[in-house]
This record gives C-alpha cells, structure tokens and sequence, in this order.
C-alpha cells in the first residue's frame, strides 16, 4: 500500500537547518522544564513512598479526603482522582504495616464516610530502593544506546550509528521534557514507554539510513545530500504507513484505555510523533554533517 505516489521529490535537506533549530529551541524547553521544576515528578517507583487506591460508593472530592486526613501523616500527600469516585492518595510516608494503614487510612476515613470505601490497592517502595531504581533505569538506559551505537556501526558505517544515536538522544530528552512540561509522574510505564520509543525511532531510523547506504553504492557520484532526499522520499510511504498506525492505536489508547494508561499513552504519543519526526530529520542531517566534516579534514 502506497500512501505516497512513486518518484515524489520533496526536499527535506533543504528543511534541515529549520528542523535544526527547531529541535535546538524544544531540547532548551524541556531542559529548562525539568531544571524549573526542580527535576522530574518521581512516583514511587523511584522516589519512594505509599500509593494508596481508594474505591468510593458515593461522590467525594479530593478536598473533602483531605480533610479527612488532616490529623494524620498523611496531610500533606497527594491526592488524585482515579476514574469515577476512586482516588490515589500518595504520599512520601511508609505505612508498611497494617497498623500504620489503619491509623492514618481507615480510620480516618471510616470516621469521615462510614464505610462507604473500599481500599483496592496499597503499594509501598522504600526510599533506597526507588533510589537503586533511579540508577538502574539511567543504566538501563544509557547501555541501550551504546550497543545501538556499538551494532549500527559495525553492521553500516559510524556515521550512520551516530546519525541513529543523536536522533534517539532527542527523542528522549523531548519525551522527559514533555513528561515535566505536563506534570506527568515519572514511572515504571513512562520507562517502558522510553524503550517502546528508543526501539520504534531506531527501527524507522535505520529503514531510512540503509537505504541511503544502498542509494550511495548506486550512485556513487550523486551528492549525499541529494541521496539523502532520493532515500527519505522512497521510504517516505513506509515511514507514514508504520507511524500513523502506530499512533492511531496509541490513540485509542488514550481514549478508551482508562486512567491506568492514560499517562503512558501521552508518553508514547509524543514519542512516535518525535521519533518520526527524528529519524528524517535528525539522523539524516548528522550523517550529512559528518560527511562534510571528513571532506573539510581532508
């Protein structure tokens, strides 16, 4: 299925400088974001802490379960609505026993709405553990990116390698200033969803690059940039095709998934969107830089 008529001949290479700077002023945005609010907005996962779901058989407000709070170590914790009369109370305290549960959840809650709730869920994480989580992810991480960098450059060229890695860097940093921009909890699901978007951008990405390096082997005397805008062209309709189907199923996600994915769908929505975006533009313009560096070294 062809989205895009055969010999279309759109130039990208004469976009890249804009893409470029465009690119410049969103990392400064999301870099700036993350430094603003004082770092990301860690869940428990990696800050440490209680999560608390709670199941109510009436309608209640989140000031209202505050109040109820008031007078426990629970005061100042974060309260979020969860779907339909269902809250997740957070909160840096560990109430890792059932003693602690019950003074600082169930009676007071009792005490305020009967026993018109249900307590569905109780995770506790301590705060070394969500600090050896924090250390293991950045690991994690940044481990994916160099056996990214190590194989691509051994199966093409360096400059491919580099072109991939530095368009999946941007896509990381954008998606982390996104998750700060819209006050998203930083997770285990926003981890996945780093991953999810690190393997989607570098497959789409060396779609596109192997196809330059055939391009060149074709036309060894053709000028890189205009290899670069023959390859992006015929892999164009491919690039569309995977994307926007990738993106309408994530889509569905956002609507129909419920409040358990949703902020997961927001991640990976900005991701296939800026992974698309990164493997013509990015990638591309680094291997069209590198090659201009070595014909200036020689």
């Amino acid at each position: 299925m062809d989205l895009i008529k055969p010999g279309i001949s759109l130039d990208f290479v004469g976009k890249m400088k804009y893409a470029i700077i465009f690119s410049a002023v969103l990392i400064i945005i999301c870099i700036g974001s993350v430094i603003f609010r004082g770092g990301l907005n860690l869940g428990i996962d990696f800050a440490g802490g209680t999560i608390v779901q709670v199941k109510f058989q009436k309608d209640i407000s989140a000031d209202e379960i505050r109040d109820a709070l008031q007078e426990t170590v629970l005061e100042n914790s974060i309260i979020q609505q969860f779907g339909t009369n269902e809250f997740l109370i957070r909160t840096a305290e560990m109430l890792h026993d059932q003693e602690l549960l019950n003074a600082n959840v169930q009676k007071p809650l009792s005490t305020a709405f009967n026993e018109d709730y249900e307590i569905r869920r109780v995770e506790v994480v301590g705060s070394k553990v969500g600090m050896d989580f924090q250390r293991k992810a950045i690991f994690a991480v940044i481990v994916s990116w160099l056996a990214m960098l190590i194989y691509i450059a051994w199966r093409f060229e360096f400059r491919y390698g580099l072109g991939g890695i530095i368009a999946i860097i941007h896509d990381v940093i954008i998606i982390i200033g996104a998750v700060s921009i819209l006050k998203i909890e930083f997770t285990i699901s926003i981890l996945a969803a780093l991953f999810f978007v690190i393997g989607f951008s570098i497959n789409d990405t060396i779609v596109v690059l192997d196809r330059i390096r055939e391009n060149v082997k074709l036309h060894a005397r053709k000028k890189l940039a205009d290899l670069i805008n023959l390859s992006i062209n015929q892999t164009l309709s491919r690039t569309i095709l995977t994307s926007l189907t990738v993106f309408l199923t994530v889509l569905s996600l956002y609507f129909f998934g419920g409040p358990v994915i949703h902020d997961l769908s927001v991640a990976l929505l900005v991701g296939v969107v800026i992974g698309t975006y990164s493997s013509i533009f990015i990638a591309c313009t680094i291997v069209l830089f590198f090659e201009n560096v070595q014909k200036k070294g020689r």
